[in-house]
Parts: C-alpha cells; structure tokens; sequence
C-alpha cells in the first residue's frame, strides 16, 4: 500500500498560508537581528560605563590615599614637636642644638585638588559613579583635607612666623602645640574613617591601589622622560643660538653680516 504525502495547497508556493509562513519568518529573522544588534551594543555600553566608573573610583581613592598618608606624616610632626619641645624645657641648655631642628617638623601637607576639582565639578562624573553614599564621603573627605591644611598647619605655620618665633627660647616653649595635635588626631581619625568606608563601598582593596600606584608611577616615569627629552632638545637649540651669536660677534665689520 503506497501513501503518498502531499504539501496541502494553502502552504504551496503562491498560496495565502505560504505567503503568510514567508512573512512571519521573515519577520522573526528582523526582529532576533535588531535584538542581537542593540542587544550587543547595550552590553558594550555598559562594559564601557562600567571601565569609566571603575577608572574614576581607582583615580578617587588614590588620591585618598595620598591625602591620608600626606596628613598623618603631620600629625606626627606635631608630636615629635611636643618631644623636642619637652625636651628643651627640661633642659634649656639644648636649645641651642634643638632649634633648627623645629623648623622642620613644622607639619605641612601635600596634596594636589586636581583630582578633587574633576570629581567634584560635573555631574556627569557623579552620574557614571552611580553611588550617592560614595560622593557624598568623598566630599566630606576633601572638606576635612581642606580644613586640616588651614586649621592645622596653616595655622601653626602662621602662628609660628608671627607670634612665637623659634629662633628664641621663649618662643619654642611658648607655643601650645597639644591644642593642634588634638585637632589633627580628630581629623585624621574622621578622614581615615571615611578612606576605609570608601574603600568597603566600591570593593577597593589594597591589592588594588597597588596595582593602581604602579600604573601611575609608571605613566609617570614616561611623562618625565619626554620632560627630560623636550629639556634636551631646548637646550641644543640655545646652544645653537649661543654659537650662532659667537660667530656674529666675530665679524668684524657690519658689513660682513
């Protein structure tokens, strides 16, 4: 017994049913294109979001970094002064000695507001960083830094040039430097608290900023090399301007020229 199987007639080519299948396969051939196109380009533009977040966060917390490392060098300036300046009250006759010594223990800070300038002054930056917690840390980080300079060492530094001079006795033991080691002691305690909140929030670890440190040390290296090859290359062209004026001042007439 033969069965022969045939193509019904509302699926044969020219049919309205075959015409309709070409349709909607067709139709489902555009629609899985343009999902795979935006598709791709979404999750593109999001590994690119992602790496810009990441690169802000990295340049933030390493400047954090340098900040809290610059402020507790002062701080403890500020209590090998209260050493030098025991000591020298219990015995006046190191004065002499031990003078020169306070002027450089005189807690300074250093630290650049580039990077606090870039994070701070678009809100596309805070957008792309996508954490309000995190901005608003960081902002009370840079405001105590802020006041750590002017309150702590600014303030000591003008103190010291205008009221108590360390080039005489009663000045270096005139100057109450536990009111400053405490304000300092409260800043960096703030600002370190802040650091190791930023740190926990973005899932920054030391590891990290080492990595970080290296990169930009290394960026660096390079940017000092083509300082040092722009130095160079000026160097040769004033050389060629002295030699060049050498041997105008040789000729003997004006006519020579």
């Amino acid at each position: 017994m033969n069965i022969k199987l045939h193509t019904p007639k509302s699926l044969k080519t020219g049919s309205g049913m075959a015409t309709m299948k070409q349709f909607l396969l067709s139709l489902l051939a555009t629609t899985v294109s343009i999902v795979l196109t935006f598709g791709t380009a979404a999750i593109i533009d999001n590994n690119k979001k992602q790496k810009e977040k990441r690169e802000i966060v990295m340049m933030v917390m390493y400047d954090m970094y340098n900040s809290l490392k610059s402020v507790e060098k002062a701080d403890s300036m500020l209590c090998k002064l209260m050493e030098l300046q025991l000591q020298m009250a219990k015995d006046t006759a190191k004065f002499q000695q031990m003078k020169f010594q306070q002027v450089g223990l005189i807690p300074q800070v250093q630290f650049t507001e580039t990077t606090e300038r870039i994070f701070s002054s678009t809100i596309e930056t805070i957008n792309t960083v996508g954490n309000v917690l995190f901005t608003e840390n960081v902002a009370e980080f840079y405001q105590a830094r802020g006041h750590y300079k002017a309150m702590v060492c600014d303030s000591l530094s003008n103190k010291v040039s205008h009221e108590y001079p360390l080039a005489s006795l009663k000045g270096s033991l005139g100057i109450f430097y536990c009111d400053y080691a405490l304000l300092s002691k409260s800043y960096v305690a703030s600002m370190r608290h802040l650091y190791e909140l930023c740190k926990q929030m973005m899932n920054v670890s030391d590891d990290n900023l080492k990595t970080y440190e290296k990169e930009r040390l290394r960026i660096e290296e390079n940017v000092e090399d083509d300082q040092d090859d722009l130095n160079k290359t000026m160097e040769e062209i004033m050389q060629l301007q002295r030699d060049i004026d050498d041997a105008k001042g040789k000729l003997k007439t004006e006519n020579d020229i």
